[in-house]
C-alpha cells in the first residue's frame, strides 16, 4: 500500500499553525532554506530525513513542505512513514504560500540555492559558447558541448562538478565571525 500525504491549501496550513495545531516540516536542503523560509518551520532536509529527530508532539498535525510540492509528492512514502496517523503536505509548497500572500522570512544576503547557481552558470556558458561559435570561431561550440556533457553526467551519476566548484566560491562560504 502506498502512503499518501493529504494536501492542505496555504490558508489551511496557516490557520493550523496559528492555532498551534500543526508542526510544519521543511524538507528542502540548507542552501535553499537559508535564503527564504516560513517562520517556525522545522528544518529537516530530505538528504538526512531518516536519521533526523522530527520532535513532533503527538497532538499536532504534521505538515511537510518543499518549494513547489513536487519533492514532497515524490517522497510521500518516506515522509508519511515517519508520522503516526495522517500526514499532510502544503499544496504547492513555498511558492503557493507566497502566492497566497502569506509571509516568509527572507535573507537577501544568503546566496542563491546551489541548483539555481548551477543553472545560471551552465546556461551562461552554453550561451557564450554558442554565440562565440557563430560569431568568432566554430571551435567555441566545444564549450557548449563540454557543459552539456557535464550536465548529462551530473544527471546520470548524481555528481555535479560545477556545483562542487561553485560551493567553494567566496559568496557561498559562511561568513567568518
Amino acid at each position: 500500500m502506498t502512503a499518501k500525504l493529504v494536501p492542505l491549501s496555504p490558508t489551511e496550513v496557516s490557520a493550523r499553525l496559528k492555532a498551534g495545531a500543526a508542526h510544519l516540516v521543511d524538507i528542502r536542503e540548507p542552501d535553499e532554506v537559508a535564503r527564504e523560509h516560513i517562520a517556525g518551520a522545522a528544518r529537516v532536509p530530505l538528504s538526512t530525513f531518516e536519521g533526523a529527530d522530527l520532535n513532533i508532539a503527538p497532538d499536532r498535525d504534521v505538515i511537510f513542505m518543499c518549494r513547489t510540492g513536487n519533492r514532497t509528492g515524490a517522497n510521500c512514502d518516506r515522509l508519511a512513514a515517519r508520522v503516526q496517523g495522517e500526514a499532510y503536505v502544503l499544496e504547492g509548497g513555498l511558492d503557493a504560500w507566497k502566492a497566497a500572500g502569506l509571509a516568509t522570512e527572507v535573507d537577501r544576503k544568503a546566496p542563491l540555492e546551489m541548483m539555481r547557481q548551477v543553472q545560471i552558470g551552465a546556461g551562461s556558458l552554453i550561451l557564450i559558447g554558442a554565440a562565440l561559435g557563430v560569431w568568432v570561431n566554430p571551435g567555441f561550440w566545444a564549450l557548449s558541448a563540454f557543459v552539456g556533457a557535464g550536465l548529462l553526467m551530473a544527471g546520470v551519476t548524481g555528481f555535479c562538478g560545477m556545483a562542487r566548484v561553485l560551493a567553494v566560491m567566496p559568496w557561498n562560504r559562511p561568513a567568518q565571525a
